[in-house]
């Protein structure tokens, strides 16, 4: 049996799986999108100080040096890990034909993964950043996270150990893969670089090994779960190949965590160039992505202008590929150019982070909820804006701090051009991508009302019922006459 003749399960079994995970996944997706508009919030704030450095300039929680990291913060873990975890829980679900297991232990790590968030986010505007890129939370806030994530991650497990299709699908071995591995790199980061520091050198290579981790293998292993189950199912197709789509999973899980050590970093010249390898090594999973989907969609590309969900996960899809493809480039590049000092490492960030992750999680969560609510969203025509906005909104942020980054190198290059003058001339394109964070902030309300609107539908009708039901049985109060 494939994951697309999954997607009608026994309609006993798909309701009894829905109704398990109803109330966590509207309480997951309404975190996830309210902190994807904060996020956005903080990211606009953050894209306007460059060309406008007055703008808040009085309070010291706006800096830029505390906006920009509570924006990648809003972004990693108030987004994407919990959306990523909240499609992660409802494929289990869905794959093994069984309950969510202890929900109620995905309600308590939901609420302290957010209360995590919130200290995280509310220290690093305080100004008691830890100073990594990406794990700029302070500690007492990573045991906040930790612990909810355990709870989560339990619960998932349990569900995978209690399921009633005893087959392993593909998106199974991703999401199982990465609800061990998030842990096991966010604690080591933790305990060597905040808990009891490491020194010198190996502080920027522990630092190199969470960031790719965490953005080459985490989410990878969770937006190729969701896109390999999705395409096939949207567009009513079996996926191509199971074995080209694991042999990404092991390319992933052994190259993924080599990748972020860049060629200029102040490390042994082994390290850069063993990542360097491994960069180039992800062509193999890039190459069984892009044959995998092309196959799967042959004949079927209708479906992406007919359904929302498909398009955001397709479009996704192709955010990894061009990340790859950007990623082989720069570790190929000429070591003398000075890219790790440019705006093209920022833009490669944002093509992974938003480009391809926060785009699948869109379509899944667009796929998901009108299952679990039973009910499709109150407006489609939103659906097909929220779309738009999102990829408008990503190639105006992605594509001018790409153009900025590399007139940077060049110019860097040149002795006789100051180097306030080479700041300078990316002030046109950081204005162009201050219009991409503006369309994603109109994106991300478009999808908090999306989703908002779906969980009003769905509940809003049951609480007048049970209302009436409550006091059908009250006496009635005769007015005086």
């Amino acid at each position: 049996m494939s994951e697309a003749q999954l997607s009608g399960p026994l309609p006993a079994e798909a309701a009894e799986a829905d109704a398990s995970s109803r109330p966590v996944l509207f309480l997951i997706f309404l975190g996830a999108a309210c902190w994807a508009v904060l996020g956005s919030l903080f990211a606009l704030v953050a894209s306007i100080k460059f060309h406008a450095p007055s703008f808040l300039a009085a309070p010291a929680w706006l800096t830029y040096g505390r906006v920009e990291p509570a924006w990648r913060n809003c972004l990693l873990y108030g987004f994407c890990i919990q959306a990523g975890l909240g499609v992660a829980l409802w494929l289990l679900a869905r794959l093994g034909r069984t309950r969510v297991a202890m929900p109620g232990l995905v309600l308590i790590g939901t609420l302290l993964w957010n209360t995590g968030v919130i200290a995280g986010v509310g220290g690093v505007l305080w100004g008691d950043s830890t100073g990594f890129p990406s794990l700029e939370m302070p500690g007492y806030a990573a045991w906040l996270l930790m612990l909810g994530y355990l709870l989560i991650g339990l619960s998932g497990v349990l569900t995978f150990h209690a399921r009633r299709e005893r087959q392993l699908f593909v998106s199974q071995w991703f999401i199982f893969a990465a609800l061990f591995w998030f842990p096991w790199i966010y604690a080591t980061a933790e305990l060597l670089l905040v808990t009891s520091p490491v020194r010198g050198a190996a502080q920027v290579a522990i630092s190199a090994f969470y960031q790719a981790s965490l953005g080459t293998v985490w989410l990878p292993l969770v937006g190729l779960a969701a896109a390999f189950y999705f395409i096939p199912k949207l567009a009513q197709r079996d996926l191509h190949s199971r074995y080209l789509a694991l042999l990404v999973f092991w390319m992933v899980i052994l190259v993924g965590g080599w990748t972020g050590i860049g060629n200029g970093a102040p490390l042994p010249a082994w390290m850069p160039a063993m990542s360097t390898v491994a960069t180039m090594l992800l062509a193999v999973p890039l190459i069984a992505v892009a044959l995998n989907v092309h196959r799967t969609l042959a004949g079927r590309w209708a479906g992406l202008k007919a359904e929302p969900a498909l398009a955001f996960v397709f479009a996704g899809t192709l955010g990894l590929l061009l990340a790859w493809v950007l990623k082989m480039a720069l570790a190929g590049a000429d070591v003398r150019l000075p890219i790790h000092l440019t705006w093209l490492t920022p833009a490669l960030e944002q093509l992974n982070t938003y480009g391809f992750f926060a785009l699948v999680m869109f379509g899944a969560a667009y796929a998901v909820l009108p299952q679990v609510a039973q009910t499709e969203f109150p407006s489609r025509l939103l659906l097909w804006l929220h779309f738009w906005l999102a990829v408008s909104g990503v190639a105006l942020m992605v594509v001018p701090l790409g153009a900025a980054g590399a007139v940077e190198a060049m110019r860097l290059q040149d002795p006789a051009t100051p180097f306030m003058a080479v700041v300078k001339s990316s002030l046109p394109f950081l204005r162009a991508s201050t219009t991409g964070d503006l369309l994603l902030l109109l994106a991300h309300c478009v999808f908090l009302l999306n989703v908002a609107g779906l969980a009003v539908r769905f509940y809003r009708p049951r609480a007048v019922s049970a209302y009436a039901d409550a006091t059908a049985e009250l006496p009635l109060v005769e007015a005086n006459p």
